[in-house]
């Protein structure tokens, strides 16, 4: 198994991209820590997957990601229980679609509070215990849209922007401790979100894919993984794009 023994953090993991990545996990033999926004949806989701995986070691926390006080106290005990933090998937986040016209200030930090500010917070809490014990794994979800932009909802993109930015610097900051960070981006993929969307729009989008098919969580969950193991310890500061598109 890829990352057997392994303690594992993932924000946003009761749902969509993130519960596949903690199935993904446990399924290589990682221990994990899923965090969520509130305790009665981490322990909806913990008990949705110990149904399947009854021996697995996965237990819930949901601080308040924005508030990194919340995130060190928590990561600390996650910490004392087991003895290290090996990976930490920053993966929660919030995207809108709000016409720049009707942007206000209070949702455009709302967006960078969880995007950015939460991946700074997570990631300054978790790297304190991995470069204490010379190594760790910090990989951060960004989008397809860091790339390429949306015509609607500026924040997304600008914080997944910034993330990028974020994970190469802190590749080049933290790799001579023994600490690697990298991050994916996802193109369109079947998540809750996607699953409202109309067949008229969605058909479009998946016709300019050479793959032809929307993204599934498992396709980023293996990203992960991959990026998360040993097989991956020479890949440092990489936005690794997992969206079916051709590149030149």
């Amino acid at each position: 198994m890829l990352l057997e023994n392994k303690v594992a953090i993932v924000t946003g993991g009761s749902r969509g991209i993130g519960f596949a990545t903690v199935e993904a996990f446990l399924k290589e033999g990682a221990k994990v820590v899923l965090c969520a926004s509130r305790q009665e949806t981490a322990d909806a989701a913990i008990e949705k997957l110990k149904e399947t995986y009854k021996d697995a070691v996965v237990e819930g926390i949901w601080p308040d990601l924005s508030d990194f006080g919340a995130v060190k106290a928590a990561f600390d005990a996650v910490a004392e229980k087991y003895g290290q933090i090996d990976i930490l998937v920053n993966n929660a986040g919030v995207s809108e679609s709000t016409p720049f016209a009707e942007y206000t200030e209070e949702k455009f930090e709302k967006v960078m509070d969880l995007n950015v500010k939460g991946v700074f917070n997570c990631s300054k809490a978790a790297s304190a215990h991995m470069v204490a014990t010379g190594s760790g794994v910090i990989l951060n979800t960004s989008s397809m849209v860091s790339q390429y932009g949306q015509p609607a909802g500026i924040a997304y993109p600008t914080s997944k922007f910034a993330v990028n930015g974020f994970t190469l610097s802190l590749a080049r900051e933290l790799g001579p401790k023994g600490v690697r960070v990298n991050a994916v981006a996802p193109g369109i993929t079947y998540t809750d979100m996607m699953r409202s969307v109309p067949k008229e729009v969605i058909e479009p989008m998946i016709a300019q894919i050479p793959l032809r098919r929307m993204g599934q969580p498992e396709d980023i969950a293996n990203a992960f993984v991959f990026l998360a193991s040993d097989k991956a310890s020479y890949i440092s500061g990489e936005v690794l794009h997992v969206d079916g598109l051709a590149r030149s």
